[in-house]
């Protein structure tokens, strides 16, 4: 059974949930502050093509309504503590951050250009792949069997849910589990028992934060 999250165990967790619900909160009680917000860090697609690349990864510092950012936040605090335990605190930073990174890719490149996206839905949907691919890898037992289902009914509802509800952008979840689960299975190839696996996980997430990038500049 594992003992609930603190900031002394997952601090890139809490400092994520906390950052997220600063700025929200400032959006939130200022009109003037959310303008700014928007403006400067959500992921306006024909700014991203004019050479403004860091959106894609900013936005995920925003979000649209209480729902919104409810839903993000709890789904890290859910996902992400526990994966940074085991897989390091710099690993799992790289991870959330290349996850976004990916989601906003995808969101840019299949998107429209006058698309404008917030939310951290594709680092959220990373740590998901993460977690779906480490029971992927335990379905021989048990628990790990459960699991996998588990995730996989939860993917497929959350998959479902931009066919049921409006403005809700699929691309970055996709982006964001496709990168979790290639990022999570590098790891099992390269870091796996290595003496020192935080380091090479963190390299490989960092590789694919600069993929992220080299897509978004050069389509």
């Amino acid at each position: 059974m594992w003992a609930r999250p603190t900031f002394q165990t997952a601090p890139v967790s809490f400092f994520l949930i906390g950052v997220s619900l600063v700025i929200f909160g400032l959006g939130f009680i200022s009109t003037e502050a959310e303008v700014w917000l928007i403006n400067n860090l959500a992921q306006a697609n024909w700014l991203v093509a004019a050479g403004e690349w860091w959106r894609v990864f900013s936005a995920a510092l925003l979000h649209g309504s209480i729902g919104h950012i409810f839903f993000n936040m709890y789904a890290l605090y859910i996902f992400g503590p526990r994966l940074e335990t085991q897989v390091g605190s710099p690993s799992f930073a790289a991870l959330y951050v290349a996850a976004a990174g990916a989601g906003g890719a995808a969101s840019y490149v299949f998107g429209p250009l006058d698309q404008v996206s917030v939310g951290a839905s594709g680092a959220i949907f990373g740590l998901f792949g993460a977690w779906l691919f480490a029971a992927f890898k335990m379905r021989g037992s048990s628990a790990g069997r459960s699991m996998f289902n588990q995730l996989a009914i939860l993917l497929a509802i959350n998959l479902a849910l931009p066919l049921l509800i409006p403005n809700i952008d699929w691309r970055a979840h996709l982006g964001g589990l496709v990168a979790g689960v290639v990022i999570a299975w590098l790891w099992s190839l390269f870091a796996a028992g290595r003496p020192n696996a935080v380091a090479i996980r963190t390299a490989i997430a960092t590789g694919v934060i600069v993929l992220d990038l080299a897509v978004v500049l050069l389509i």
